[in-house]
């Protein structure tokens, strides 16, 4: 199969380039990580969040999952694998930022407007997009909308980050000014980012 081999490909030119010349701060990195910014963005291929910020390994504590989604905080059954995360960045790694990241084009919200997209078996899927439910049907049903789509892909980033605020260990550091949420959306074929205001009600380009 030619695309593992690529990635085997690229592996070779990480350690005879990149691990080469930075190995001391490879070394430094294994005894642990200090990351100030966790980011929460959609698991497409065309997003990655270390190329669009540019960041470097041990910068940013990056979790990525359908539609860049956030779910309520509750502690009933289930494997809460995006919680656990949530929870592991602030309160083991201590992050100082959560940036949620959304993005153009995004399946995942493709998915959640599109009924015939929806319980068609991808159980997993259907459960998990269920999230955006309430601004889904808002925005399916206000005529004013062209651009459903972009509508929302903005109001599943602000959605997240008023799920963020549902966990205590979250609420206790954005209280105490120790912990910072910020929005952004990223269009794919401009390469531009739009941040959420302070008020988080209006994307601006930055």
């Amino acid at each position: 199969m030619p695309e593992f081999q690529r990635l085997l490909e690229g592996y070779q030119r990480f350690r005879e380039v990149e691990y080469h010349t930075e190995r001391q701060r490879w070394e430094e990195l294994a005894e642990g990580q200090e990351p100030p910014v966790m980011i929460i963005g959609c698991c497409d291929s065309r997003v990655d969040p270390a190329t669009i910020f540019d960041t470097r390994p041990g910068q940013a504590f990056i979790l990525r999952n359908v539609a860049n989604l956030v779910p309520p905080y509750e502690t009933g059954g289930g494997l809460h694998g995006a919680s656990a995360a949530i929870e592991f960045g602030v309160t083991s790694l201590n992050v100082a930022h959560i940036v949620v990241v959304g993005h153009g084009a995004c399946g995942g919200i493709s998915a959640a407007l599109n009924e015939t997209d929806r319980d068609g078996g991808h159980s997993f899927i259907d459960q998990w997009i269920s999230i955006i439910d309430a601004p889904r049907t808002r925005i399916l049903s206000d005529t004013m909308i062209v651009d459903k789509q972009l509508a929302l892909e903005l109001e599943a980033v602000k959605l997240s980050m008023a799920n963020l605020r549902t966990f205590p260990f979250v609420q206790e550091r954005v209280a105490a000014g120790t912990l910072k949420l910020h929005g952004c959306h990223f269009t794919i074929a401009e390469g531009q980012l739009f941040v959420l205001d302070e008020t988080e009600t209006t994307f601006h380009p930055v």
